[in-house]
């Protein structure tokens, strides 16, 4: 079988756990950053789980990560 080639910009996305687990950088945090409360912006700085329905497309796009 050839070899895979990973998907260099979700290489760069996301990371995978000892478990397993996709983490991934939680959206809305890039600009336009005064019209949101300071909450919800400290909650954007968290890293968040990708949604288990996502798994199996981005094993596909990064194949020896896991």
């Amino acid at each position: 079988m050839p070899k895979l080639k990973t998907h260099k910009g979700s290489a760069k996305r996301f990371k995978v756990t000892g478990t397993g687990k996709i983490i991934r950088r939680r959206a809305n945090k890039s600009h336009l950053l005064t019209g949101k409360p300071s909450k919800r912006t400290r909650k954007l700085r968290q890293s968040a789980v990708v949604h288990e329905t996502q798994y199996k497309s981005i094993k596909a796009m990064i194949p020896y990560k896991f």
